[in-house]
């Protein structure tokens, strides 16, 4: 199958029944057929089990099967790279961009039948010791073959295939039974926690609306529907503001938490990125990438970061909620980190660092480099 844009989604499975699927570039060189995955690999783990904190009513997914997850293998035993005669990895081809379920996941399919959440009303209530399947998915998306690099390090064209990647897995997952939201992110750096260096993200399908989406959502009751383009105005019209093109505007959020943080909204109301259209797809490709690059110009060094692509709910407030790019980076200067002591971590009351139109300043420079 070809997409409008010329990118080829090409189907497989993994030895033990998960799934993996191909996006070829448009302008790929690679063949159409794909190698088949001949591992001989140990059943799927169970489901993991989510439990209630009887203090916020909050979901904890306990996946016991992530600690056997590789921790920054060498570049020769790299699980996301092709496969080859001394490298079992996960992707039997090579490929441009690889998307398919991890091993180990925070949510996974519903192998057992049991004890499944029962929607949203069943989740919200609160009482001691409920438990509920963690079931959802988790999958793992490969930027590039190349064992180092990030988004950043990509074509234009590369980039623009990672965008359908995004745009036909959030289709596709939020069509999944039980699947309330669908988050694609990229964690990038080894200070973030990152564990394979190879350039790729992850997309999270949960089960519910996850805290930082309910909050969001108490805003729009409080604000009203028009909330989104309500910020983008007052941002726009702001010395805050870093990049703007037809379709996308990139900006420092007046209240910004960490030393550099950046939002990215789209003019026109979307819920997700199944419904941007190509030209908005297109173009992000562009300011998306000259975006990460300004960052990474600001030291001489890579700056860790965690993209995150938040998006409306699969269900409700399809009207309300606009997807919008957050990017996050606890670096405060070139050899220094923030960390979330007390009154973050243990209290969610931030502390800013430096007032966000000297980050702005500071991110503009970056982008001039770049």
């Amino acid at each position: 199958m070809s997409t409008d844009h010329g990118i080829a989604v090409r189907r497989s499975t993994l030895a033990d029944g998960r799934e993996l699927i191909y996006f070829d570039d448009a302008d790929s060189t690679l063949p159409p057929e794909r190698a088949i995955d001949a591992r001989t690999l140990d059943p799927r783990p169970p489901t993991a089990t989510m439990r209630q904190d009887v203090l916020t009513g909050e979901w904890v997914s306990i996946a016991a099967a992530r600690q056997n997850r590789a921790f920054l293998p060498p570049a020769e035993l790299d699980p996301l790279a092709p496969q080859s005669p001394t490298n079992p990895s996960e992707v039997p081809s090579n490929y441009d961009v690889a998307v398919f379920e991890n091993r180990s996941p925070s949510f996974g399919p519903e192998l057992e039948g049991e004890n499944a959440p029962r929607g949203l009303d069943d989740l919200s209530e609160i009482g001691f010791g409920r438990t509920r399947t963690s079931v959802g998915r988790t999958e793992v998306v490969c930027f590039s073959p190349e064992h180092l690099g990030s988004f950043a390090d990509l074509t234009e064209s590369r980039a623009r295939t990672v965008i359908e990647a995004w745009a036909h897995r959030t289709a596709e997952l939020s069509a999944l039974p039980g699947i309330q939201q669908v988050f694609p992110f990229e964690n990038r750096g080894e200070a973030i926690g990152v564990t394979l260096l190879h350039p790729h993200g992850q997309i999270y399908a949960y089960p519910y609306i996850p805290p930082r989406t309910t909050r969001l959502l108490q805003s729009i009751e409080q604000v009203g529907p028009d909330l989104f383009a309500r910020i983008l105005d007052f941002e726009r019209d702001s010395e805050r503001v870093l990049l703007s093109g037809e379709h996308w505007t990139a900006f420092v959020p007046f209240a910004a938490r960490w030393p550099l943080e950046v939002h990215m909204l789209p003019h026109r109301h979307v819920p997700d990125f199944a419904e941007t259209s190509g030209e908005e797809r297109d173009e992000l490709a562009r300011l998306y990438l000259r975006l990460l690059r300004g960052i990474d110009a600001l030291y001489p060094t890579p700056t860790p970061y965690i993209a995150a692509w938040h998006q409306a709910p699969v269900h409700a407030h399809r009207d309300d909620v606009r997807l919008m790019l957050q990017i996050t980076s606890p670096r405060r200067a070139a050899d220094k980190l923030k960390y979330l002591a007390g009154s973050e971590a243990a209290m969610g009351a931030w502390i800013g660092d430096i007032p966000p139109e000297k980050a702005a300043e500071f991110l503009r420079e970056g982008l001039s480099r770049a």
